[in-house]
């Protein structure tokens, strides 16, 4: 039954005639509304993440407008709250130490103002994961809005896709084939609207997998920043979250590890980012659900990749949207999917799937027809990442996805920004890059630093990808053959720590293995000489990152916000 004005959780500030309740009314009625605007009537939150540090958000103060509209038109009162926008071009030294903080602040928001239901609003990408953690933790009735994707970039004619073609032109500039004019005006052309990135990135990937949980109205995910439809649907999350709110239809209500496996699967054909392994598990372990790596894997070796989106394919986002968008997509994999699935418009995903066309068969590829048949990513497990690693084989070169040579080891990031181009380093073709030291606390925050970049003595020789191996991340939007989140991390003593130039390293996809190849001695010996390094941070925030944060196969969240552990509503004196 829907609640009554009297049971609506703000109606505890605003309802009662006590002191307490005198003082909340008038300090609303200061900001210029009428008692009958917010008492009895859904207090909606719109959480927004907008700031002039983040163009992927630029647009956002505009859709918090067109939200307001929907909510005030639904018969709810709306409240704009800011919340912190993680950049990720801007926040250093990695905007995944911020993650949890984004977090920490939507749920503490929530729960200690006088809000009922609440829409979310980013895209950049750890602003979904972030507002999405917050809100299933709090598990009041909430809504995302995707920021969506900005236009398609442009050089002479070219489309151009942001990060892809960033590393792809600044490899050529490195090689000597880009001139610096023409470099300044591939940057005057990469990025031409608001939204985040068109590529099939980590933002991309998150906003589309946050509708294929459930947590989007359909097809939400795929409209372009610039594109109208992206200010009709702003207006209708708001209208929904009223709906949801009467309704009492929270987070807990259409979570649950099917709506996971779904996520998952849709990554899968989408040719996701690898960052969405860390994130789903963190968003699984906020509902109290373990969603464990091999989930991951086994779906990659049968969901086929059929969105032919950079970096794995040709097209970008715009194009992707106007060839039917992921409402599209899923009704060509509908065999993958757990189509009774509830989502936030209280209707299941094959009801919200049903009816969609495929626009252009090029960019979103029918069944029979994949971009590749199976495994856009394989999770590997031998002596060099007991606890597991990942790999983009669908952005790889395929024959260096079987493969053993000899290691090339850089200490930390600045180790290899001081000798990756250097004409005395020893390296060729047949080298394995190692990176260390860029983890979740050794870099701290496993920093996007994972596609090591090739030597510039072999681009010179025509070399464009190479084995290379680290604990740190990689962008959505990034390529090669980079084996990425190796758990446990070097810092706290993985065996990638232990690596030494010119160790043997066999990569071994097919088999899901990666393995140093030194005797089990020379191992122990290495491990009984390591040496624990000093904390980074000794205050603040980064001091209780570095106590409570879990590594990457467990979702890099605070181990004291796993789980669904009850915190009390706050009393109202």
């Amino acid at each position: 039954m829907p609640k009554s004005p009297e049971e609506l959780r703000s109606y505890r500030w605003f309802g009662p005639d006590n002191m307490r309740g005198f003082s909340h009314r008038s300090r609303m009625k200061q900001c210029g509304y009428r008692r009958e605007d917010f008492t009895g009537k859904p207090v909606i939150a719109i959480v927004n993440t907008w700031s002039e540090l983040n163009p992927c958000h630029a647009h956002l103060r505009e859709r918090a407008e067109a939200v307001k509209r929907g909510v005030w038109q639904s018969g709810g009162f709306p409240v704009e709250i800011p919340a912190f926008s993680i950049s990720e071009t801007y926040a250093k030294p990695s905007p995944m130490l911020y993650r949890n903080m984004l977090a920490m602040e939507v749920e503490e928001a929530l729960r200690s103002l006088p809000i009922d239901g609440a829409v979310l609003m980013g895209g950049c990408d750890k602003t979904t994961p972030g507002l999405l953690m917050g809100a299933i933790s709090m598990d009041l009735p909430a809504i995302f809005l995707p920021a969506g994707p900005m236009l398609r970039g442009n050089w002479n004619g070219k489309p151009l896709g942001s990060g892809t073609d960033l590393w792809k032109y600044w490899t050529e500039r490195c090689a000597g084939t880009i001139t610096g004019e023409e470099w300044v005006e591939i940057e005057d052309g990469i990025a031409r609207s608001p939204g985040f990135c068109m590529t099939m990135g980590t933002a991309a990937t998150m906003t589309a997998l946050a509708e294929a949980l459930g947590f989007t109205l359909p097809g939400a995910s795929s409209i372009p920043a610039a594109d109208s439809n992206h200010v009709r649907m702003a207006m209708q999350c708001g209208e929904r979250a009223v709906k949801m709110v009467w309704d009492d239809w929270k987070p807990s209500a259409f979570l649950t590890m099917r709506s996971f496996e779904n996520a998952v699967a849709v990554d899968m054909a989408i040719g996701g980012s690898t960052n969405a392994f860390i994130h789903l598990i963190a968003m699984a372990g906020r509902c109290g659900l373990k969603l464990d790596m091999r989930v991951f894997d086994d779906l990659a070796t049968i969901v086929p990749v059929l969105a032919d989106i950079r970096p794995s394919g040709r097209f970008l986002m715009e194009d992707f949207y106007y060839a039917g968008g992921l409402r599209a997509l899923m009704a060509e994999m509908t065999e993958f999917l757990h189509l009774d699935e509830l989502t936030v418009n209280g209707c299941t995903i094959g009801a919200n799937v049903a009816g969609a066309k495929v626009i252009n068969p090029e960019v979103i590829r029918p069944r029979e027809n994949p971009l590749v048949e199976s495994g856009g990513t394989a999770v590997l497990y031998g002596s060099l990442c007991p606890d597991g690693a990942v790999i983009k084989t669908s952005a790889a070169t395929p024959k260096l996805l079987q493969h053993t040579g000899p290691a090339v080891v850089f200490r930390d990031y600045n180790d290899m920004d001081a000798r990756i181009h250097s004409d005395d380093l020893q390296v060729t073709p047949d080298s394995v890059l190692i990176l260390q030291n860029a983890g979740p606390l050794g870099g701290p925050g496993m920093p996007e630093w994972g596609m090591l970049p090739i030597p510039r003595k072999l681009l010179k020789d025509g070399v464009r990808d190479m084995v290379r191996i680290s604990d740190a991340r990689m962008s959505g939007t990034a390529y090669g053959t980079c084996v990425l989140h190796v758990s446990p991390e070097s810092f706290i003593g993985g065996p990638l720590a232990l690596v030494r130039d010119g160790d043997l390293v066999r990569l071994d996809v097919d088999g899901r293995r990666l393995d140093l190849l030194i005797a089990d001695d020379e191992l122990a010996r290495r491990n009984a000489a390591w040496v624990k390094p000093e904390p980074k941070f000794a205050r603040g925030y980064m001091s209780l990152y570095a106590d409570r944060v879990t590594q990457a196969h467990q979702g890099c969240d605070f181990d004291f916000l796993d789980g669904k552990k009850p915190t009390p509503e706050p009393e109202i004196h």
